[in-house]
C-alpha cells in the first residue's frame, strides 16, 4: 500500500518525547480476503466485492482472517503508559532493559492544561481543570522529583552500582522504548479500548497514531472497524426491550424520562442514553416556589 510505505520508519510524534514508528507490516486488505476465500478456492476479486466481504467479516465477528495481517511498531513511551499498554497480552514485544543500558534523562511532563482534578463519577479518570496557580505548582513538583530521582540514579551509576539496582527508584514518568508486533484483529481490540473517551489521555494519543498506521496498511478493514466496532454501540437484552418499548409508544427523544418504561437501574439507563443520544439524563431542575411574604404594609 502506498500510504503504508510512506509511513514506514517515520517517527509519529506523541506527547513531549514519545513516538510511534511503523517498522514493518505483513499483508493488508488483499491478504484478509484471500484468507477468507481460501475455504472455497477463490482469491481476490474486485475492490467492491473485497470491501463487501471485509465488512461482512467484521459485522459477523469472523475475526481470524484479520489475524493474517501483522504490524510491527517501534514505540517510545512513558513507563506508566507502558504498564497500561502491556495489559494487552496478544502481542509480542521486546523492551529496552535498564539492566543492560543506562536510562536516558527523558521524562514525560504534561501540559498545564492536562493537570485536572479527580473525576467525581469515574474512580480512574480525570475531571475538571485546576486553577493555573495549582497547575504550575503540580508541574514544579513533578519536574523537581524527576530531577532528584535521575541525579541519584546517575550518582549510583557513577559509583558503579549495578544498573539493575540503580534503576529501581526511577519514576513512572521515565521514557522507555520497545518493539511491539501485533496482528490486525488484536490491534483493533486494543484500539477499541484505548481510543475510548474513558481511556487515559496519554495512551489515547498513542492509540491515534497506531490507528493511523492500521488505516494505511488495511484501509478497508479499518473502515469496517470504525463502522461496526469503534463508532457503533452494542445493546444488551434489556436495552433491546427498551428500544421496543420506545417504538411501541411512538419513539422518544433525548429529553424523555425512560425509567418508568424499564426495570433497568438508572446507571444502565444512563448508559443506554449515551449510546443512543450521547447524553445522560439531566437531573430535574428543583421547583422554585415564590416565598409568601404576606401583604405589603
Amino acid at each position: 500500500m502506498p500510504e503504508a510505505e510512506a509511513l514506514l520508519d517515520q517517527q509519529l510524534q506523541v506527547l513531549d518525547h514519545g513516538f510511534v514508528r511503523l517498522v514493518d507490516y505483513l499483508g493488508g486488505d488483499a491478504r484478509i480476503v484471500q484468507a477468507a476465500r481460501v475455504s472455497y478456492g477463490e482469491g481476490t476479486k474486485s475492490v467492491r466485492e473485497d470491501r463487501a466481504l471485509i465488512h461482512y467479516l467484521m459485522r459477523n465477528l469472523h475475526t481470524s482472517p484479520f489475524e493474517q495481517v501483522v504490524l510491527t511498531f517501534h514505540c517510545k513511551l512513558p513507563i506508566f503508559v507502558a504498564r497500561q499498554w502491556i495489559r494487552h497480552r496478544t502481542a509480542r514485544l521486546n523492551e529496552l532493559s535498564g539492566r543492560y543500558s543506562v536510562m536516558a534523562d527523558e521524562f514525560y511532563v504534561p501540559d498545564a492544561g492536562r493537570v485536572q482534578r479527580q473525576s467525581e463519577d469515574n474512580r480512574q479518570g480525570s475531571g475538571q481543570s485546576v486553577p493555573p496557580q495549582l497547575a504550575a505548582q503540580v508541574l514544579e513538583i513533578v519536574m523537581r522529583g524527576q530531577q532528584i530521582a535521575y541525579r541519584d540514579y546517575q550518582g549510583l551509576i557513577d559509583d558503579e552500582v549495578a544498573r539493575e539496582l540503580a534503576r529501581i527508584n526511577l519514576p513512572l514518568s521515565l521514557y522507555t522504548e520497545w518493539y511491539w508486533q501485533i496482528d490486525l484483529h488484536n490491534l483493533f481490540h486494543f484500539l477499541r479500548l484505548r481510543l475510548d473517551e474513558h481511556a487515559q489521555y496519554e495512551i489515547r494519543e498513542y492509540a491515534k497514531e497506531l490507528a493511523r498506521c492500521a488505516k494505511a496498511v488495511a484501509p478497508l478493514a479499518h473502515e469496517a472497524f470504525e463502522e461496526y466496532v469503534l463508532l457503533s454501540a452494542r445493546l444488551s437484552r434489556g436495552e433491546l426491550k427498551l428500544v421496543r418499548a420506545m417504538l411501541e409508544r411512538g419513539g422518544f427523544d433525548a429529553e424523555s424520562k425512560l425509567g418508568k418504561y424499564t426495570k433497568l437501574p438508572k446507571r444502565r439507563v444512563d448508559e443506554f442514553r449515551r449510546k443512543i443520544w450521547g447524553v445522560a439524563e439531566q437531573p430535574a431542575e428543583p421547583e422554585i416556589k415564590p416565598v409568601d411574604r404576606g401583604e405589603p404594609e
